[in-house]
């Protein structure tokens, strides 16, 4: 039975806790705590925060590490409880020290086998274009922005080729530190809703900068710079020279991990939900 967030039933100590986290990455270095003083990560604010309400110190572990700049509308994270506390205490005490472009959306007890990294089966994300002429004052710093008309529909057509377990050096960064190129896409697709081209890619995992990397050759794909064909010829060269600019860190949203439902956890909404974009029927969750 999966424990209500708002529940003031006491949890033993010594219990392994997951949480949904939502968060804004503008002003954070990403996820990952950072050997420099001084430099904010995600990780350091939510540790701190869950340190408060345990009295003690919490170390959590997530399902994906995202970059500087990048958000999430759905991060889990785990970590083992030291104390008895409840969902209610960890959601709202940890909310209380967090600020407020980070969020806990929910605590539950998981069983010890659960980790948010390597019990998950799929992760989904969006990332979020504003193509219009002049950029909108308000998606600014919600999604990117691309001035020239973009087809959609080549895009998606662009974007099968990249379905399936393939070798996907040509959108790995430099600095990744993958042991393999290998990853197996199981689905992909772009569409429209209004002035918003949304790209949505699932994916057991992604190498560093995946997403963007392949973001931004699709985008040359849709302003008609270069062919739908392209992309297939970047995965066949397997060069990540050949192909275009890696697209901005701010319309990247983690939007969900998929996990066994053995584990239990409460499902994810469709997200995220842009203000003044009419994205939030699209597309089913």
């Amino acid at each position: 039975m999966v424990v209500s967030p708002f529940s003031a039933e006491p949890i033993s100590g010594d219990t392994r806790i997951a949480c949904r986290i939502e968060y804004d990455g503008r002003s954070y270095n990403g996820w990952q705590s950072q050997p420099h003083p001084g430099v904010m990560t995600v990780q350091d604010e939510l540790e701190g925060a869950l340190t408060d309400v345990a009295a003690t110190s919490i170390r959590v572990h997530c399902a994906g590490r995202t970059d500087t700049g990048v958000h999430a509308f759905s991060q889990i994270i785990h970590f083992d409880a030291p104390v008895s506390r409840s969902s209610k205490a960890w959601v709202m005490g940890g909310n209380a020290s967090l600020p407020g472009d980070i969020r806990i959306h929910w605590a539950i007890p998981v069983v010890g086998t659960f980790h948010a990294r390597f019990s998950a089966q799929a992760r989904c994300y969006r990332y979020l274009i504003s193509n219009t002429p002049i950029q909108h004052a308000l998606l600014r710093r919600q999604a990117a922005w691309h001035r020239r008309p973009l087809n959609e529909q080549e895009m998606d057509a662009a974007a099968q080729s990249l379905l399936g377990e393939k070798d996907f050096s040509a959108f790995r960064a430099a600095s990744c530190r993958s042991s393999t190129p290998m990853r197996h896409v199981h689905s992909i697709e772009v569409k429209r809703r209004g002035d918003l081209v949304v790209l949505e890619i699932v994916a057991n995992a992604f190498l560093h900068h995946m997403v963007r990397n392949i973001a931004g050759a699709l985008l040359a794909v849709g302003d008609g710079r270069k062919p739908v064909k392209w992309i297939e010829e970047l995965m066949d060269e397997r060069d990540r020279r050949a192909g275009a600019e890696t697209a901005p860190a701010g319309g990247l949203y983690l939007a969900a991990v998929e996990y066994p439902a053995q584990f239990g956890l409460p499902p994810t909404p469709f997200g995220p939900l842009i203000i003044g974009a009419n994205a939030g029927t699209w597309p089913s969750p």
